[in-house]
């Protein structure tokens, strides 16, 4: 009965374990220029790669706002709803090989996304190579 309890839990404790270390879920995002909170994104996985879209904006000022600077199937659409982290592949512990769109100008950079625990992540965009970019640092939110 004992060992019946223990595989149990132990099997709840995995299950619990793996779900929160996993970048999928909704994420808080900080400007890393004001140290404001922006909005809230949604990562999701689509046919074994990573996307993120704005489902939330926190300003209610910028809640309507278009993505006036986007182009081709982004341009003019609202930034709320609009798919800002596109096609990342899972690469060890990181994952790359996609795109990010900053709304504010309209920009695809390459993307970087690491777990850095289970609550925080680390985002960078660039040009080129990893050196040339920014980084933001966003939040799980609960």
């Amino acid at each position: 009965m004992k060992n019946t309890i223990t595989i149990i839990a132990l099997f709840i404790t995995t299950i619990f374990y793996s779900q929160n270390h996993s970048i999928t879920g909704k994420w808080k995002t900080i400007d890393d220029e004001t140290g404001e909170a922006k909005s809230i994104i949604e990562i999701y996985e689509k046919s074994g790669k990573i996307y993120g879209k704005v489902i939330d904006i926190l300003d209610a000022t910028h809640k309507k706002d278009l993505c006036q600077d986007c182009s081709g199937e982004d341009e003019n659409k609202p930034i709320m709803g609009l798919t800002v982290v596109k096609g990342l592949s899972k690469d060890g512990e990181e994952y790359n090989s996609g795109k990010i769109l900053d709304p504010k100008n309209g920009r695809l950079y390459k993307c970087l996304i690491v777990l850095e625990n289970n609550n925080k992540l680390k985002v960078r965009g660039y040009i080129g190579f990893s050196l040339l970019g920014r980084t933001q640092y966003w939040y799980r939110v609960k």
